[in-house]
């Protein structure tokens, strides 16, 4: 297996991260503005394919005391900890580094659309993977955090949290690989790649105003708590370990990265066969 391709910073698709209204709970106070901000900046840090992996843990260990931070007893109440993990995904999607097309042509020269595709969902699935292997080390290394921030539903949340980024950047590449970037300010296209990501497919152009409101629906926010439920487990109900190992971990996580992208790739490559006036990556 040869070394994940080394990928200059990437281009943000927009501004920091703005409050989300996905959930019924009390709006945060000022004063954890500063820690949601920070914690966008660990997650997109997290999706870099080439990271080492004493950094991804390093990264890990960091986004657990970022979770710990933001108010980590929501995860101890079963019937709180999918609302709470889906206000953090939308929150953290603005912060999320995708590259438009301009930029994925010079860090990709030569590689047409295709190519270029399996490349990204390549990448992508050892990032995920490696954040599932990093997992089982983060609690040994006491110096990145007091011992009993590195609680099991704690590893757990930032793990989730780090994979739904990885998974969420892919879609926002390949559909500028495809030549259908997604349309709109940050915060728009950060909640219309969540819809994307919990329904599984590529984003219709065809259908106007997703996610303008700059909020999730009552039925678009159960649609990604049930995806976050079906993509991890019952784990997040009962918040108990995710995976018996560190190996198992990445082994599951670079599969589910890979069929994500797979199924999005395959939606948006039979769309852009279809367009008359399709570009090749390249053009």
């Amino acid at each position: 297996m040869g070394e994940p391709d080394r990928v200059p910073g990437g281009e943000a698709t927009g501004p920091g991260a703005e409050p989300s209204a996905l959930g019924a709970d009390p709006p945060r106070t000022p004063a954890e503005a500063p820690a949601d901000v920070e914690l966008g900046r660990t997650v997109a840090a997290l999706t870099a394919d080439d990271l080492e992996s004493s950094g991804r843990r390093r990264l890990l260990g960091r986004l657990a005391g970022d979770v710990r931070r933001r108010g980590v007893g929501r995860l101890f109440r079963p019937r709180a900890a999918l609302r709470w993990m889906a206000d953090v995904v939308a929150d953290v999607a603005p912060h999320v580094p995708v590259r438009n097309r301009e930029t994925l042509r010079r860090h990709f020269p030569g590689l047409d659309d295709d190519a270029l595709a399996d490349r990204l969902i390549r990448n992508a699935a050892r990032a995920t993977a490696g954040v599932g292997a990093a997992g089982g080390g983060v609690a040994s290394i006491e110096w990145i955090a007091a011992p009993t921030l590195l609680t099991a539903p704690v590893l757990l949340a930032a793990e989730t949290v780090a994979v739904v980024a990885v998974e969420l950047k892919l879609i926002g590449e390949l559909h500028e690989v495809y030549g259908e970037p997604i349309p709109g300010n940050g915060t728009e296209r950060a909640l219309t790649l969540v819809q994307s990501w919990a329904g599984r497919r590529g984003v219709n152009p065809l259908v106007p105003g997703a996610g303008v409101a700059g909020v999730l629906s009552t039925a678009a926010r159960r649609e990604l708590q049930m995806s976050l439920l079906r993509r991890f487990g019952r784990n997040l109900t009962t918040m108990g370990p995710m995976l018996s190992g560190a190996a198992v971990a990445g082994y599951l996580n670079r599969r589910s990265t890979r069929a994500v992208g797979e199924k999005v790739r395959d939606e948006l490559r039979e769309r852009a066969l279809k367009r008359p006036d399709r570009r090749v990556l390249g053009d």
